[in-house]
């Protein structure tokens, strides 16, 4: 999950269970408003392990040390302590009110907890038994960048405040929602190009739904005695509700994948269904077999209305014959690592002039311009000597 939706996930928790408070006014430090702020920064606190990869030179960092030991949940008592710690040295510093010690031990463990966590329900891969082990456990389940999700964990947020006064409700009300629409719009041309357009329908039923919670609330005026912790709370109903949806999407998925390796016969290694934008409809069905991999995009709205007889679309990527050069490449640290981290690899080799170019793509990541996001490539030369290897930029 990005960075950004992990910090407004910790926010909605400190509110919603820890007394937090709106961070909108800082003209006073209230215990309510550091309860806030520590379970914002324990929601990020976790990828800060990513300052590590951007001061090392080794550029296989990226797999071996991000989401290992910030995101493991054997080292999290100790980050939460030290966070604690710091937290109330600093408004001690700063003459402010903090919540008790172990109170905010408490904040920053589930606020990092809820990071470990929506990270484990991407498909990246986190190791949270580091440094026991090193095995990266993914649930498949969300879309590393999930803008319905983050809008989830956002609005009930936002809600106490619009509701905050009648009088200023139907100018607060129309100006957020003519913000969240344009973010909406936003997100959908994002999509757009990365070719995973939502489509005018969805975007009108977004906008519209965004208009039914924020203005229905106030027929009768009973929006506007519902507390913060209340709206919060609500949204934290809503994430789960949502992730429990996106936990019947991915079984339907993939007992779509297996029927389909099973009409095929296929000899299959491992397969998957990884989730894409924009919607919980999306999927990736991923199929590893001796011979390189399947890729079958899958609709589950179109799987609902097809016929048992309709063809399958699908695109395979073959693995590149067997030989001498891929033989070398594949025995180098680098792609030793990158064997470890890839779960749908796929090995290209070619000739360019005497030397051979192979290049190692790990598909659960979805291709940009025909190649896979994250691509290592070695080139070698006639004798088997490395030349170059490194990221495909």
């Amino acid at each position: 999950m990005d960075t950004i939706t992990h910090g407004i996930a910790g926010a909605l928790i400190g509110k919603a269970f820890f007394d937090g408070e709106d961070l909108l006014s800082l003209r006073t430090v209230t215990a309510g408003r550091v309860v806030t702020l520590a379970a914002t920064i324990g929601g990020i606190f976790p990828d800060a392990d990513v300052i590590g990869d951007m001061l090392s030179s080794n550029p296989m960092l990226i797999l071996t040390w991000h989401r290992s030991l910030t995101h493991s949940l054997l080292a999290l008592p100790c980050f939460a302590l030290l966070l604690a710690a710091l937290t109330r040295w600093t408004a001690k510093r700063l003459g402010a009110n903090s919540p008790p010690p172990a109170m905010l031990v408490l904040i920053y463990a589930v606020g990092i907890a809820s990071h470990i966590l929506l990270d484990l329900i991407t498909s990246y891969g986190t190791m949270i038994w580091w440094p026991l082990t090193r095995t990266r456990v993914s649930w498949d389940l969300i879309f590393i960048i999930d803008f319905t999700m983050t809008a989830i964990l956002l609005l009930p947020q936002f809600l106490p405040q619009l509701f905050r006064s009648r009088e200023a409700f139907p100018r607060r009300a129309v100006r957020m929602w003519l913000s969240f629409s344009v973010c909406a719009a936003l997100a959908g041309w994002l999509l757009t190009l990365e070719n995973f357009p939502p489509g005018i329908p969805a975007m009108l039923v977004a906008i519209l739904a965004m208009a039914a919670l924020l203005f229905l609330p106030a027929i009768g005026g009973w929006g506007f005695g519902v507390r913060l912790k209340s709206w919060n709370r609500a949204g934290v109903l809503a994430v789960g509700v949502y992730l429990g949806l996106a936990v019947l999407a991915h079984q339907a998925a993939l007992e779509r994948v297996r029927q389909f390796a099973a009409r095929q016969q296929m000899t299959v290694d491992h397969l998957g269904a990884l989730p894409l934008p924009p919607s919980l409809a999306n999927w990736d069905g991923l199929l590893r077999t001796p011979r390189g991999v399947y890729e079958q995009r899958l609709n589950l709205w179109e799987h609902f209305i097809a016929k048992p007889d309709d063809p399958i679309q699908y695109v395979f990527y073959p693995d590149s014959p067997g030989g001498e050069m891929l033989t070398a490449a594949r025995q180098l640290p680098e792609v030793q690592t990158y064997l470890w981290f890839a779960r749908f690899p796929v090995f290209r080799s070619r000739k360019d002039g005497a030397n051979t170019v192979v290049e190692f793509a790990d598909l659960r990541f979805f291709q940009r311009r025909g190649r896979s996001s994250f691509t290592y490539q070695v080139t070698l030369d006639a004798h088997g000597n490395v030349i170059q290897q490194g990221w495909l930029k």
